[in-house]
């Protein structure tokens, strides 16, 4: 056994990478535990769980506790690094840019766009560099993030003298008596989570010009001793600003903002226009799909986007205003198109792999989708979930002058879907959850957070499905966005943002219940508490004056859809 001084009592520790018992003094920081096992573990670690809760490697133990260290490949070890690095770049923009503020807007291109205001130009290859020249000596000086702790007041005071405005606003709008914060070589900030324990740590990134901004690259996924090669997202960054435009003139950019306006009672004005917008964004689509029919284009339109992104009440949204256009829509459901059970592909687990393109039959579906635009008549197949086969059920459909098919799925996007039927003829449009409120101007939220409370909320109401366990298959269901996906969203014709500036205060009293559900023994606790803590800095927002055809009530219940 090993203990850093005999004259303290000790305590056991359980190391999960090593699967062995370590004892050590009370009071050691996890670094120094993990300082005792390095040779056993093939990483350098960038947090770790202690009893499945994230913590930073300067957390102290001073009782019995199980500790896994994390790697940055690791999701939560990722969020460590990318926010560690997120300091950096404010400590540069501070010394280098004075007067100046960096927001970190949101993530883009495989990394995170950001925004300096007050800079008066649009920042150019030469102001990159001479941010990540700074930020890399902040690396080689190798120095510490200290975590604080104080009275709110005096953390807020902090605040509002390094000009953090919007973290002062949000502190205020919580009520929180203490709260934490890091500081960097004399700068305060905070985030809502670990960042590493030194700055040497943090060499893998790059800072490149984006647009009207800059974007900060991490390290690689796949390979994190390089940085993360970007991608282009023209039609993403277009949708993301044009609603933080909306943010802007509505006044409310970040969550402090937006708690400060339902304190006031503003509630139903931010949820009568954001229910607006979303009306005004589905029918301006409406009428391009409009548009293009009538030319003789355009007769099926896919809606594609992730898990719990709401293209499912988007799509009724969409055949109600395509309607109110004199076109009159048909609904095809992908799910038909699967191949029987037994010739569905498996993934590497050996189980059957539902998300892959080739789970369907894509040849009869070009085939039918080509007689219908001949004018022929098709008999539609019906996918029996019980027995695992296709069967004909005498729903025979032929479409009319005026009708167009209307068909959601995961793979809308991808061309091999409808290779076989001519471009011209299909609308292609993309759905999900970009959240463009922030926390604060150097926490974005992400959209993935957005879309899991979504999908936590709706299979606790509808499917049954407990909290801990949609927790544990959300890694699988993201490994499938990311291969069948999110590699075609920029093939959209158009974009639909189905977040609603509103409703993560909805989301609260209905989420908040089901993650306290989670239990504490097991590694979904973990992401369990870091959504309990996320969803904390919302003020509450009540469904009272939420319409009954709203997006979120395809999650909350209430709807006037069927689904």
């Amino acid at each position: 056994m090993n203990t850093y001084n005999p004259a303290d009592a000790s305590v056991q520790i359980y190391c999960q990478n090593t699967n062995s018992y370590l004892s050590v003094s009370g009071g050691s920081s996890l670094l120094d535990i993990y300082n005792i096992v390095k040779d056993e573990i093939a990483f350098d670690p960038v947090n770790a769980r202690v009893n499945n809760k994230a913590e930073d490697l300067n957390f102290r133990v001073y009782a019995p506790k199980t500790v896994e260290f994390m790697p940055v490949t690791s999701d939560s070890g990722y969020r460590t690094y990318i926010r560690s690095l997120c300091m950096m770049l404010y400590h540069a923009v501070n010394t280098l840019l004075p007067g100046c503020n960096i927001r970190i807007a949101h993530s883009l291109s495989r990394g995170y766009y950001c925004l300096i205001e007050g800079v008066g130009q649009k920042p150019d290859e030469s102001l990159a560099e001479r941010l990540e020249a700074h930020i890399r000596s902040l690396v080689e000086r190798d120095l510490p993030f200290v975590r604080h702790e104080l009275r709110t007041s005096d953390v807020i005071d902090i605040f509002e003298k390094q000009g953090l405005k919007y973290k002062a606003l949000l502190l205020e709008t919580t009520h929180e008596p203490y709260s934490a914060f890091y500081e960097l070589d004399g700068l305060c900030d905070s985030y809502y989570g670990a960042l590493v324990p030194r700055t040497g740590q943090l060499g893998v990134f790059r800072l490149i010009p984006y647009e009207e901004g800059l974007l900060l690259l991490g390290p690689d996924r796949q390979n994190p001793t390089v940085p993360a090669t970007p991608v282009e997202q023209k039609k993403m960054y277009q949708a993301f600003t044009s609603y933080q435009a909306f943010n802007s003139i509505v006044g409310v950019k970040t969550v402090g903002e937006m708690n400060r306006a339902v304190e006031k009672g503003e509630s139903p004005m931010l949820i009568n226009v954001a229910e607006a917008l979303h009306n005004n964004r589905i029918a301006t689509i409406a009428d391009d799909i409009t548009e293009r029919f009538g030319r003789g284009d355009a007769r099926i339109v896919l809606v594609a986007g992730p898990s719990s992104s709401g293209k499912t009440t988007f799509t009724k949204r969409l055949a109600i205003q395509l309607m109110t256009n004199l076109i009159t829509p048909v609904m095809i459901s992908l799910d038909d198109y699967f191949v029987d059970r037994h010739k569905t592909p498996v993934d590497e687990t050996g189980d059957y792999d539902y998300e892959s393109l080739y789970a369907l039959d894509l040849e009869l579906f070009n085939e039918h989708l080509n007689a219908l635009l001949r004018g022929e008549e098709v008999e539609l197949p019906y996918y029996n979930f019980e027995t695992g086969s296709r069967e004909f059920r005498g729903n025979k459909i032929r479409l009319a002058p005026d009708s167009i098919l209307l068909i959601e799925g995961i793979h809308g996007l991808n061309p091999e879907l409808t290779a076989g039927v001519d471009a011209k003829m299909k609308y292609h449009v993309y759905v999900s959850a970009l959240t463009s409120i922030a926390i604060d101007y150097h926490n974005w939220i992400p959209t993935t957070d957005n879309r899991l409370l979504r999908r936590m909320v709706r299979d606790a109401r509808y499917r049954g499905v407990a909290p801990a366990e949609t927790i544990r298959r959300w890694t699988s269901v993201r490994r499938g966005e990311e291969k069948w996906i999110f590699p075609y969203q920029e093939n959209a014709d158009a974009m639909f943002n189905s977040s609603l500036l509103f409703e993560l205060g909805v989301m609260r009293h209905r989420a908040e219940p089901l993650l306290a559900r989670v239990p504490h023994d097991i590694p979904e606790y973990a992401e369990a508490a870091r959504l309990h803590r996320f969803l904390s800095y919302f003020t509450p927002i009540s469904e009272e004056y939420i319409p009954s055809t709203s997006l979120i009530r395809e999650f909350l219940g209430g709807s006037s859809f069927k689904y």
